[in-house]
């Protein structure tokens, strides 16, 4: 993973003791809450219904064992003993006091992490494959690329102001783990006649107007890869809404200009820069790629594994992917135990899984954005030691990818924007799940619920979404059906009129058994619900 170099440090250390003046101003009354508002968001501190949320920015989702551990340390010291991860390989932490938010941002600073651009509008953090460096089916890892977009994004002066906030992904699979297709600006490490280079998708994104970003570009030298980005972010700025915050975002620019035009836009502003001298050197981009170099795996690690623990065998179908390195495998330890918050985690389990990362897995973590944490290179050999140790401490739900394994933002417990609770009826949905039994007949089901149109629980790309609204001040759940992150995008529709909380739990049951009953061999949800439609469903709900 990349390590702080004397500038990273100077930059983050500079940039805390300027916030430490900030906030001090603050309290003192030197500064009102709207003086104070932007300066605090660049910060990634919220003002939330009961108490200032601070994001930090885990940049594509990679630490070590080290980060982990402060982690926990500010959990206990800042906040209430545990940090809520998020769909942007984030940490949230929901009850931070504002006089002690720098000294917070000083312990991150100390372990080389920081909460700048994790809010604004601005280029937030860079997002990338979860399996990143271990998957079996990537060309090559994408996060030296992810990295190289970070620095050259952070503190960019002509990009601290952009009409709304920006989110980049990248991957290096056609297989799209990543949502890279629901992003402002999706990008896709791809191989044409040898050489590699960069497919852009644009426009993409969820919220009030959910949209799909259409390939503005299919193949993007490296060398050229920051200039094209920061044509894309040039073009955004100089024609993007400021007026509307509702029609602000990139997406929005791209549908009314049109693809075709956006592309010509993009592509004249890239052919001025060329002479500017905005690339970085390719020498700096292999600097930072020697970061990422693979771990040393053990040459001929067993394939062996002994399930003769049904439980012990059922997490390992469900809970680990394949490595490309032979012997290893990457192993899911799921934050969503039956009944429990979908993302959260104690100190005490963040020190677990920090301590079992650098036993077991080269002292490497990553957070997932479907609010999981990964242990990215893990001997087949190990596994059942390692299940052992997450099983007493909670973290061994074998549900990844099942309907159990649930997406869900902080809805109206903490946020000031939401208009209903998520996070019970993701609790009641997977108790419900777990007590009837259908978990394992339902396979792959991805289930995701948001508190509001912002869309933070991804409704949209659920192949079961839910959306809390508020219907004459009482909490109404809308079901969508039909969504898909992945490389098969798609974005769910509505079935109908909504639900109260007990009747989305049944709503969903409903669901899930008209699949049970109309699936083909091999088919998921997906699948099922794209062949026969909308109409069997409501049938189903409405009657």
């Amino acid at each position: 993973m990349y390590l702080y170099d004397q500038y990273d440090q100077a930059m983050v250390d500079a940039r805390v003791e300027e916030f430490r003046d900030q906030a001090l101003r603050r309290l003192e009354g030197k500064l009102t809450e709207d003086q104070f508002k932007p300066l605090r968001l660049m910060n990634g501190l919220y003002l939330q219904l009961h108490a200032y949320m601070l994001r930090v920015a885990i940049p594509y989702g990679t630490l070590n064992s080290r980060q982990m551990h402060a982690l926990a340390d500010i959990a206990d010291r800042y906040d209430r003993g545990y940090g809520h991860f998020t769909t942007r390989q984030n940490i949230q932490y929901n009850w931070i006091k504002l006089e002690e938010a720098a000294d917070l941002l000083a312990d991150l600073a100390k372990v080389e992490m920081h909460a700048i651009q994790t809010s604004g509008n601005c280029i937030r953090n860079i997002s990338s494959d979860h399996f990143a460096g271990a998957a079996a089916d990537e060309l090559v890892d994408p996060r030296p690329y992810a990295e190289l977009l970070r620095q050259w994004s952070s503190f960019h002066p002509e990009f601290s102001y952009l009409p709304r906030k920006f989110k980049i992904a990248v991957i290096a699979s056609d297989t799209d783990r990543a949502a890279m297709r629901l992003h402002d600006i999706g990008i896709q490490i791809v191989e044409k006649d040898g050489e590699l280079g960069a497919a852009f998708y644009v426009g993409g994104g969820m919220g009030r107007t959910p949209m799909i970003a259409p390939c503005i570009k299919d193949f993007v030298p490296l060398d050229r890869l920051v200039t094209y980005a920061e044509a894309v972010l040039r073009v955004y700025n100089r024609y993007g809404r400021r007026d509307n915050k509702y029609k602000a975002r990139i997406k929005i620019l791209v549908h009314e200009m049109g693809k075709d035009a956006f592309t010509q836009a993009v592509d004249e502003e890239f052919a001025r820069m060329l002479d500017e001298g905005i690339e970085p050197p390719f020498a700096e981009l292999e600097r930072i790629r020697t970061f990422f170099e693979d771990p040393l795996f053990e040459a001929g690690a067993s394939e062996e594994i002994d399930r003769s623990d049904p439980d012990f065998a059922l997490w390992v179908d469900r809970n680990t992917v394949a490595h490309k390195a032979p012997g290893y495998v990457s192993a899911v330890i799921s934050l969503k135990p039956v009944g429990g918050i979908p993302g959260d985690a104690t100190s005490e389990q963040m020190r677990l899984m920090a301590d079992l990362a650098k036993d077991y897995s080269f002292d490497e973590l990553r957070v997932m954005h479907t609010q999981n944490i990964v242990l990215p290179h893990v001997r087949k050999a190990d596994l059942h030691a390692l299940w052992t140790a997450l099983d007493g401490a909670g973290l061994g739900a074998p549900n990844l990818d099942t309907i159990e394994d649930i997406i869900a933002c902080p809805g109206l417990d903490y946020c000031s924007l939401a208009n209903a609770r998520s996070i019970p009826v993701a609790q009641k949905i997977s108790e419900r799940f777990a007590a009837n039994g259908k978990t394992e007949a339902l396979g792959q089901l991805k289930l995701k619920i948001s508190g509001c149109i912002n869309a933070c629980g991804h409704h949209h790309a659920g192949h079961i979404g839910i959306l809390g609204v508020d219907r004459k001040g009482v909490e109404n759940y809308q079901l969508l059906l039909g969504g898909s992150e992945a490389e098969d995008v798609s974005l769910a529709k509505i079935t109908g009129p909504g639900f109260d909380e007990a009747g989305i739990v049944d709503a969903v049951e409903t669901a899930a058994d008209v699949y049970l009953r109309e699936r083909e061999t091999g088919e998921r949800f997906l699948d099922t619900y794209r062949r026969i439609g909308m109409t069997p469903f409501k049938e189903a709900l409405y009657g």
